[in-house]
């Protein structure tokens, strides 16, 4: 078993203050991978001191040295691709292939991304022709922290410490302890790539823990969060006393809205993009809304494709799904699923527990339910598993309104052939983002909600924007 207790700090990797171990479960096995240890205020504050240390002389870079350190960042990303895709796999259950593929190659592309987006920001422009002497500078935020959720994780970690680095923040690293392997070779890769000491710290620990210490700590300036709507509370409520900036990316209840004159992929399309990643992503289109005179036959359909998705350990070769993260994920999953059973869902493919075959691990039944209705707890609740919950419309408008009924707006889905209904629909639907006919969003797009689904925006120019401060300056002599 692994043993990676240490944490990064001010250019090295130190010993926690006070020994707390803590087990990385293997989701495939339910046995322990690793094992890490979980800081205290202590290992907080030095991590901060560091990053506090190091800011002026980081943000007195020249965004030209700050660019040329990520682009060698992405250089040595790639050379320990293998490493971060096998520690992926095991700590949360990403099969290897789609590990290696979508988990790595996420951080490849926004890492590639911010390089690009860097090269065309503007940290100092005039305000406009009528003030030639006023000029807007955009500068970091200052010190920030990063807390990351297992699910997605070289995604978030990527898209927050690009930005960051982009927009000269020093910064402390608090990935999640379900997944922190990843993550220490992350901070490998960022001393090999040269960041000078103070400028990327990493310590473990769990939310109540060192998420706390961080989001209320004085001489923390930003908090940048993936995960939990509940989670994204507590910590607005713990940085409230410092009145830091905070950034949240939280849950979602994304819907699926399909249209009779939908193309012959779309019913499939969607399926499988619910079931990617077993379920665990805050993007995911778990509401499938369809047009009254298609619905027997897209019920039919879904349910077919669902049927034919394999279930596997993270481990094997493969086009499967592997398990959800843990015992506590796996258990709430299981309630779920019973809850659209008792409150009259018509159970179309999956249900309660494991697949066949599979004695040991966290493993769940790709599952569809067919006739759920919007007050079903189901239809309201993020289940954060692979579960499609199928709802019938009549019209364009209900079609809206179911959509819109719901606490979360992370990203909506509109499956139709008639242009002018799809541009009219991504303008009433209530999301950071809509998805359209299966067409991914394209480099730089912006990654946010609004409503509890959080707010701020992760990638490109808009997610280097987000660590920035704008200051207006007058007076100021031509040069």
């Amino acid at each position: 078993m692994l043993e990676k207790r240490e944490f990064y700090i001010n250019g090295a990797w130190v010993a926690p203050a006070k020994p707390n171990d803590h087990n990385v479960i293997d989701p495939s096995t339910e046995e322990p991978c690793a094992v890490i240890s979980l800081g205290g205020q202590e290992d907080t504050d030095k991590a901060v001191a560091a990053a506090k240390a190091a800011l002026p002389g980081w943000m007195a870079t020249p965004p030209a040295e700050r660019i040329a350190l990520l682009e060698k960042l992405l250089e040595v990303y790639k050379t320990r691709a293998e490493d971060l895709a096998t520690a992926m796999s095991t700590e949360m259950g990403a099969p290897i292939e789609m590990s290696r593929a979508s988990q790595v190659g996420a951080g490849t592309w926004h890492l590639s991304n911010f390089i690009k987006a860097a090269k065309d920001f503007h940290f100092e422009a005039p305000l406009g022709d009528h003030a030639p002497n006023d000029r807007i500078i955009r500068e970091a935020v200052g010190v920030a922290a990063l807390i990351t959720p297992w699910n997605w994780p070289m995604n978030q970690i990527t898209l927050k410490v690009g930005a960051a680095v982009v927009a000269g923040c020093t910064m402390v690293l608090k990935p999640s302890e379900e997944s922190p392997l990843d993550a220490m070779i992350f901070a490998e890769l960022m001393h090999e790539a040269g960041f000078p000491k103070g400028v990327f710290n990493l310590v473990n620990g769990d939310g109540v823990g060192v998420g706390s210490q961080l989001s209320s700590h004085e001489d923390v300036d930003m908090v940048s969060f993936t995960g939990s709507t509940r989670a994204g509370t507590a910590i607005s409520k713990n940085a409230a006393d410092t009145l830091k900036k905070v950034h949240l990316e939280l849950g979602g209840k994304g819907a699926n809205i399909i249209f009779a004159d939908a193309d012959e992929k779309a019913v499939k399309r969607g399926v499988m993009h619910m079931m990617q990643n077993t379920g665990q992503s805050c993007n995911a289109p778990s509401r499938m809304l369809v047009e009254a005179s298609i619905y027997d036959k897209t019920v039919e359909e879904a349910g077919v494709v669902a049927g034919k998705i394999t279930v596997g350990p993270a481990s094997e070769e493969g086009r499967h799904i592997g398990p959800v993260v843990n015992e506590v994920q796996f258990n709430k999953i299981q309630d779920l699923i019973q809850k659209g059973i008792d409150e009259g869902a018509r159970l179309v493919a999956g249900g309660t527990g494991r697949p066949d075959g599979l004695n040991r691990g966290f493993f769940v039944k790709p599952t569809v339910f067919a006739d759920v209705t919007p007050d079903m707890t189901i239809a309201r609740e993020e289940i954060f598993g692979p579960v499609l919950s199928i709802m019938k419309f009549d019209t364009e408008e209900q079609a809206v309104e179911i959509a819109n009924d719901t606490v979360y707006g992370l990203t909506n889905y509109v499956q139709s052939t008639d242009g002018t209904r799809r541009n009219r629909l991504a303008r009433q639907l209530r999301s950071g983002m809509v998805e359209m006919n299966g067409q991914g969003r394209a480099a730089g797009s912006p990654f946010g909600g609004m409503k509890r689904s959080g707010n701020g925006r992760e990638g490109g120019l808009y997610g280097i924007e987000d660590f920035t401060e704008i200051k207006a300056v007058s007076g100021w002599a031509a040069e």
